[in-house]
């Protein structure tokens, strides 16, 4: 069995999470700037090879409401591009309150979120992950 990598994506940052090879405990991994989307997608690329990534689940922000929103948009063409840059499967993965998450896990540990927006990404990223995880391995059909 392969990792699973997920993306967080936001404007300015991405935050990455990365499953254990049993595909059952996700962990923030890290955070890439965003600015240059094609520089962002090499990153992730090697990310995938280093990690013998087999499936990248990218985190979907969609509105409470279940509407989609300029955010979602945003992150399908982001995803749209990089399909054209791997070869690995993608699945969206719904991603309502993930950041509130993060900062909610983040301060009960102890962690200020003031100026620290890169560990929130990659901490969203990682419970993005982890809900995923815990649907799969509940529901192996997806």
């Amino acid at each position: 069995m392969g990792r699973i990598l997920c993306i967080d994506y936001g404007k300015s940052r991405i935050g990455l999470a990365l499953s254990d090879p049993m595909q059952i405990i996700a962990s923030p991994l890290k955070t890439i700037d965003s600015h240059n989307v094609e520089e962002a997608i090499l990153l992730i690329q090697k990310e995938v090879i280093k990690n013998e990534v087999e499936l990248i689940a990218v985190g979907l922000p969609i509105a409470l409401s279940g509407n989609s929103t300029a955010q979602t948009e945003e992150v399908k063409c982001f995803i749209s591009q990089l399909k054209n840059g791997t070869s690995v499967p993608i699945v969206e993965v719904d991603e309502r309150l993930s950041s509130v998450e993060a900062i909610r896990t983040l301060h009960k540990k102890g962690i200020k979120t003031g100026h620290n927006k890169g560990e929130i990404d990659k901490t969203a990223a990682a419970i993005i992950l982890q809900t995923y995880l815990d649907t799969k391995n509940f529901n192996p059909n997806l």
